[in-house]
């Protein structure tokens, strides 16, 4: 599994001018899912993500959690995030997990942010063409790979 985790101040997904999902403070997560990925792998993803310490302190230092500043999570599907550039330009994606992998492993992980947060995580729409809007905090930006623990 890839994660794009941005910090926002708001975010939001509209599918056909219908917001599907809305948050302030917290983290925008785009997810990609390979058929490699594992339950493992969605469990120790979920909890890097629910437990990073990337809000600012009282001195301003990155030191908070999504639970100390009481943040939301906006969940997007993001098979582009297994993209193949090597040959040619137009990018393959062959190593993206075919919805009937990927949808299982996409509604646990919207599943298990909500538990380890304590509060419902907003989301898109697996598969539909959505348009994200949001405002980067900082800006800050982390990416994980769960086969690339860094």
């Amino acid at each position: 599994m890839r994660a794009v985790i941005q910090r926002v101040t708001e975010a939001n997904c509209k599918v056909d001018g219908t917001v599907t999902g809305e948050i302030t403070n917290g983290f925008l997560v785009l997810l990609g899912i390979e058929d490699a990925d594992s339950q493992e792998d969605l469990e120790w993803l979920a909890q890097k993500i629910a437990n990073m310490r990337v809000f600012g302190d009282e001195n301003g230092l990155m030191n908070k959690s999504l639970a100390d500043i009481d943040g939301n999570i906006l969940l997007i599907s993001q098979f582009t995030l297994f993209a193949s550039t090597k040959k040619g330009n137009r990018p393959g994606f062959t190593r993206a997990a075919r919805p009937n992998t990927a949808i299982p492993l996409y509604e646990e992980m919207k599943k298990q942010l909500g538990v380890l947060i304590g509060k419902e995580v907003q989301c898109g729409i697996f598969g539909a063409d959505m348009k994200i809007s949001l405002l980067n905090d900082g800006p800050v930006t982390i990416i994980i790979d769960t086969k690339n623990k860094e």
